[in-house]
């Protein structure tokens, strides 16, 4: 089991910006120190409760304070990027880090950023499939041209070329239901959400191996889960540091999704009233989407074992940074996820 931090580096009520980024750069510090084995970079833009709108960059300061971890990117959103410019900046990070680089690729459904770049969302998914391409021949040995519906590239020989060969580590985030058939072609391991019931989500998971396999690809089960972890000294504790956080971000995300026109994220959150119990559902994976992982190591520990049994996950990529609570507990928290509860995975 691979264990990554997940980091959108969210910032506090009355702390500046500088403060946030010198305080997450301190975490990724501690999860190179304890043995983490990825820390994992989102990409947001114009946000004000998040300042990590520049993720390569972010992750090549990383990659120059550690060693050993992967850093990875989760996810950049490739209908905005250029393509040729992206080869440039992730050959570059990955000599850098010496070929820790995971590139995670997806399309995001946060309107606002294609709003804010002026791009149609309605053409995210044409253009990740031609950014994908051009960036396969980027890294190649040999210039190339290319004439597409977005990107129009004569005679270019990408400098350098990555330190990983052919090209860096890629996962392929899949997040709607059609996407898991769509992305099972190109035979990368992806990275998912508990946003829907498990008998359905073990389909998808099954839909996705199927494709994959009719492609051609030997496909093994490699599936990294993204969920929120915090460990706490007792369940109590847990629950005392993270639920007036969770639900105030729960209100917050609502709302985001309805200023934006997120629609499909809207009626998801707001459907129907969730209790913080139902959320942590801490017997049984349950019916509800999106769950916590709060607990005493044995209880989130338990629930790690759950996902993998059920689904058959292969990494997780934690949130640790529930309802912002004090730096402090994020940092016990880890401690006590990296003492007791990665090594009854290893």
């Amino acid at each position: 089991m691979e264990f990554g931090i997940f980091a959108g580096l969210h910032t506090r009520e009355g702390c500046t910006q500088a403060e946030a980024f010198e305080e997450w750069l301190g975490l990724a510090q501690l999860a190179e120190d304890i043995g983490i084995d990825c820390f994992w970079l989102a990409e947001f833009h114009f946000r004000p409760r998040t300042i990590l709108s520049a993720p390569l960059v972010l992750a090549s300061a990383i990659a120059a304070r550690t060693q050993r971890m992967k850093i990875g990117i989760a996810v950049q959103l490739l209908p905005l990027a250029n393509p040729v410019h992206l080869a440039e900046e992730t050959a570059t990070l990955d000599h850098i880090s010496k070929g820790r680089l995971i590139l995670g690729i997806g399309r995001s459904s946060f309107i606002d950023a294609y709003q804010g770049y002026n791009v149609s969302y309605q053409e995210s998914r044409p253009r990740f499939f031609e950014c994908l391409e051009i960036l396969g021949r980027a890294w190649g040995d040999e210039p190339f041209s290319y004439e597409g519906e977005f990107n129009t590239f004569h005679d270019v020989n990408v400098v350098p070329k990555p330190y990983q060969k052919p090209h860096p580590a890629i996962r392929i985030a899949c997040e709607s239901r059609e996407s898991f058939a769509l992305m099972g072609k190109f035979g990368f391991p992806i990275l998912i959400r508990h946003q829907m019931p498990i008998p359905e989500l073990l389909g998808l998971l099954g839909q996705y191996r199927d494709e994959g396999i009719a492609a051609g690809f030997d496909v093994p089960n490699n599936v990294t889960l993204q969920v929120p972890v915090y460990v706490a000294e007792t369940s109590e504790r847990a629950r005392e540091d993270t639920e007036a956080g969770v639900r105030r971000d729960r209100e917050i995300l609502i709302e985001t999704a309805r200023r934006t026109g997120d629609q499909e994220a809207f009626e998801r959150l707001s459907r129907r009233p969730v209790s913080y119990d139902d959320l942590l559902q801490r017997k049984g994976l349950g019916a509800y989407p999106n769950p916590l992982l709060f607990g005493t190591a044995e209880e989130v520990a338990d629930r790690i074992q759950e996902y993998q049994e059920e689904l058959g996950i292969t990494g997780i990529s934690m949130a640790v940074n529930p309802g912002n609570i004090p730096n402090e507990r994020i940092v016990g928290s880890l401690h006590r996820l990296a003492e007791k509860v990665i090594p009854r995975f290893r």
